[in-house]
């Protein structure tokens, strides 16, 4: 099956696409600042034989975007995939990641862990901001509240994608930049869940799920010595480090994406 419909969860309409059939299912959870449609490849070649869904956070994608800050949390967002899940009758899943997406993943365990029954964590960490990139994030929330966020999309598109991306597939960064724009609303409320979220890294070695680490080789964002430390951290992880991939490794590395993600299901 494939369907792009809404539920209302928590009093806010969720946005989510999803394909196939099958059990275990894979959700999957978006970056920052980009949304669902992030996974059409992941949706593609990985429901063949499972379903996968794939929802917008709020203020992403189609979702709504509310105005008070309190509903932009890590928690928050967890709460809502939980709520989401209920409502398709999802009692436990493999749920994956990548970038902010990871962040909410970790969220998600430590409040749902009886509901994972597999773990992808991509091109993310677990550590909190450090007070720089905590104080640049504020600074962005001041420049998208103020002119709003093209700028700031041209500043980021730059570091989430690896030099060959941007040098040799400008259809790719068309389209990266195309996701990306989503509600002012959105970026300022993610930007204030990242700066708060807890540090999960003491976390890592009680994961007891089976979990899978994928990073982009070219990753400046959350490079592969960041993705290797927590591969080690995590009991039993294992690690896949995709080629000529940035930050966006569904993305600019598909294929070896979507095999090592397979790879690892079919392991489960």
């Amino acid at each position: 099956m494939r369907d792009v419909p809404f539920a209302e969860v928590d009093g806010a309409r969720i946005h989510y696409a999803q394909a196939g059939t099958g059990t275990p299912a894979l959700v999957l959870l978006h970056a920052f600042p980009l949304h669902a449609g992030m996974w059409a490849p992941q949706l593609e070649a990985l429901s063949t034989d499972r379903r996968v869904v794939a929802p917008d956070f709020l203020g992403f994608g189609s979702s709504d975007a509310p105005e008070s800050m309190y509903r932009y949390t890590m928690l928050g967002y967890a709460d809502l995939v939980a709520g989401l899940l209920d409502q398709l009758g999802l009692e436990r899943v493999v749920l994956g990641g990548l970038s902010m997406g990871g962040y909410v993943a970790l969220a998600f365990l430590r409040q749902y862990a009886e509901r994972v029954r597999g773990l992808i964590l991509a091109d993310t960490r677990a550590g909190a901001d450090t007070s720089a990139v905590f104080d640049r994030r504020t600074d962005q929330q001041d420049q998208v509240a103020r002119i709003g966020t093209t700028a700031l999309i041209e500043t980021l598109l730059a570091g989430l994608l690896s030099d060959h991306t941007k040098a040799n597939r400008l259809d790719l960064v068309e389209q990266v930049r195309r996701l990306m724009a989503n509600p002012p609303t959105g970026f300022i409320g993610a930007l204030e869940a990242m700066k708060h979220r807890p540090d999960a890294t003491d976390e890592l070695a009680s994961i007891t799920v089976p979990t899978l680490v994928v990073v982009g080789e070219d990753d400046s964002l959350s490079p592969p010595e960041v993705a290797r430390e927590m591969q080690e951290r995590i009991p039993d992880a294992e690690l896949a480090v995709l080629p000529r991939a940035g930050h966006l490794s569904n993305l600019e590395a598909a294929d070896e994406f979507n095999a090592a993600v397979a790879g690892f299901l079919a392991r489960l």
